[in-house]
């Protein structure tokens, strides 16, 4: 078949013509994605673009399958952002023809290219529906691959103790199933790997060890290489017990395992665990030069695993005793992650804003115009369209925020608690209305910049180097970069907002050490609410202080780090608000409920309740 088979003039006019168009272009995407040659991306993409032609009630459950190939191509060659596209398509396309089953395979598919390409909010929606579905058809093998989906979303946003919860729930729904058999033993490389990242060792030697039970005689490329994965992470468990010798065997298997499979990763991978035991062996320069080759290797062929290149290279560098090489390589990583992270939220946030804009027009073309309406009327119509418009505009950037706050606020609530708090400080100190509307959304946003901070900093239990430190404030100046190219010009207080919420009164602050009333009045006003709920609400590493311990702390730093006269204001506004609204966390955040990450996650917690009656994302004050 030559492409025009699958080009614009082959789509349907009728029934009749599009199962035919659509049976064609299934067989020869099949065959396309069974033995790929140079021609396979435009193959896809004609195809694609052909389908898309099809008029919508035109659509079949063979052509949503078409769509569910585009995307599968798209993942497994590296170009997740060519996925996201059909797999929004398939899942509308199952939607309409009404398909429950189809639907949750569509919502899967979309899920996955959406925690490919970095954005949590999405995946976890899109998850959480098809978790919905999946139990209410009956489906475990659905369901068991969702929560695994669920658990590694969670993971990528550094999300571990989470992500384990979604993984074991995982492992006791596959329970003895032959069929359930690999995802069984994924999950349980899953729980180790995070295990590790969290030390909780007793917990992931447990599930590694099953993990490597299951895959102990694998018989094809793809369970070679969970086995090494396996034993990577068995490997470096080990290590942190002390046992050397027993992580080197567990690397003589995986070193076994990779040459099997014949898979680069697989090697990889391998070299990676086998580096770090080499280093802790004491054998450090041989140990070192691997894993250098290694991070060679991952900058020019594996580049999907270059962030895993770069946080061995900090390890092994720390495991030498050379933190100074370690934080070169921390440093690196760090821009690493910036430039990951601002690409794909900027691209998912400039997705949002094409479909906001288009449904905008055709809201506006559809409008019946009212001659009776009186001018002021009109005006207020006006206002508050643009108000609504402007929230529409900012809410993938602020649900991305959401996501970066995570590690600290698993409820997702403080960030509308800050930009509701700061809307009504702003007020006291005399803002104009338009101005503290604005200030409530942005200051939504002032902590979105700590998606590109590596885990091994916002995860540290303990107390940061200085040099860590300096990274960790450098949050603020990675998050007004990514405000700053959204391309909507009223973020500019966003942008001051995220970049000088950290700077004191005094001058001590960072990231510039600004003083006095150089700092962006809307950042003074945020930095004083966002230190309030940060004291008053449950961190990991703190418990909530009383309202009345939290005010007093905020006084004695009147003049310090923060402006006296927000100050003085926010004193009098605290035990007012109590008064007149009662419990201030219900107020300030209820805005928080209308997210549909939220709302997501708040399903998926209520999905893991255990007996207890205790369930994730709980942390209250």
């Amino acid at each position: 078949m030559d492409r025009s088979a699958i080009g614009a003039d082959a789509v349907a006019r009728s029934a009749e013509d599009a199962r035919a168009f659509f049976d064609r272009t299934l067989a020869r995407l099949k065959a396309t994605l069974a033995s790929p040659g140079a021609d396979a991306p435009d193959v896809f993409q004609s195809a694609y673009d052909a389908i898309r032609a099809v008029p919508p009630e035109l659509m079949s459950a063979t052509g949503v399958e078409c769509l569910l190939l585009i995307v599968h191509y798209a993942y497994v060659s590296a170009q997740a952002q060519q996925g996201i596209g059909p797999a929004s398509d398939a899942v509308a396309g199952a939607r309409l023809i009404g398909d429950k089953a189809l639907l949750r395979k569509a919502l899967t598919f979309a899920g996955v290219m959406q925690m490919e390409t970095g954005n949590l909010p999405l995946a976890t929606e899109s998850f959480a529906e098809a978790l919905d579905l999946a139990r209410e058809l009956g489906d475990c093998l659905g369901e068991v691959g969702l929560w695994n989906n669920l658990g590694l979303a969670l993971q990528n946003a550094a999300q571990y103790s989470d992500a384990i919860r979604c993984y074991e729930r995982a492992i006791t729904l596959a329970g003895d199933d032959p069929a359930l058999r690999v995802v069984k033993g994924i999950a349980l490389g899953n729980v180790a790997y995070a295990s590790l990242t969290i030390q909780d060792l007793r917990r992931g030697l447990r599930a590694v060890r099953q993990a490597v039970e299951i895959f102990a005689t694998p018989t094809n490329p793809t369970d070679c290489m969970y086995r090494v994965l396996a034993e990577k992470s068995f490997a470096q468990l080990l290590l942190e017990t002390g046992d050397v010798d027993g992580a080197k065997r567990r690397c003589d298997y995986a070193k076994e395992f990779a040459a099997k499979s014949g898979l680069e990763r697989a090697e990889f991978d391998s070299a990676i665990a086998e580096g770090l035991t080499e280093v802790q062996a004491g054998t450090t320069d041989v140990g070192l030069t691997r894993i250098k080759r290694s991070l060679e290797k991952a900058r020019s062929s594996i580049r999907g695993s270059l962030r895993d290149a770069m946080s061995a290279a900090v390890k092994g560098y720390e495991l030498a005793g050379q933190p100074d090489v370690a934080l070169i390589y921390l440093h690196e990583l760090l821009k690493l992650n910036q430039d990951a992270k601002q690409q794909q939220v900027l691209m998912h946030h400039q997705r949002h804003l094409q479909q906001v804009e288009e449904s905008y027009l055709s809201a506006v073309d559809n409008a019946t115009p009212d001659a009776h309406l009186d001018k002021h009327l009109g005006e207020l119509r006006i206002q508050l369209g643009e108000r609504e418009l402007m929230k529409s505009r900012i809410a993938m950037l602020e649900q991305q925020s959401v996501a970066a706050e995570l590690h600290d606020d698993t409820t997702g609530e403080h960030c509308y608690r800050v930009g509701r708090f700061a809307s009504i400080l702003g007020k006291e100190y005399g803002l104009e209305e338009d101005v503290c509307f604005m200030i409530d959304l942005a200051a939504r946003m002032h902590d979105i910049g700590k998606l590109a901070v590596p885990d091994s900093i916002l995860l540290k239990p303990g107390r940061l180097t200085d040099g860590e430190r300096k990274i960790m404030q450098h949050h603020t100046i990675a998050g007004a970069e990514i405000l700053a190219r959204s391309n909507i010009p009223q973020m500019h207080v966003a942008e001051d907002i995220a970049r000088h919420h950290h700077e004191w009164w005094n001058g001590r602050g960072y990231p510039y050490g600004l003083a006095g009333t150089a700092i962006p009045v809307a950042a003074r006003i945020t930095a004083i609410v966002d230190v309030f709920d940060a004291l008053t609400h449950v961190r990991p590493y703190k418990q909530a202080w009383p309202i009345r311990e939290a005010i007093q702390e905020i006084r004695s730093l009147r003049g310090i780090q923060f402006d006296p006269e927000v100050t003085d204001l926010f004193l009098e506004l605290v035990p007012r608000l109590q008064r007149e609204v009662g419990d201030l966390d219900v107020f300030l955040g209820a805005e928080a409920k209308n997210s549909p990450f939220i709302q997501a996650r708040a399903r998926i917690a209520a999905a893991l309740k255990g007996p207890d009656g205790r369930g994730v994302f709980d942390l209250r004050r």
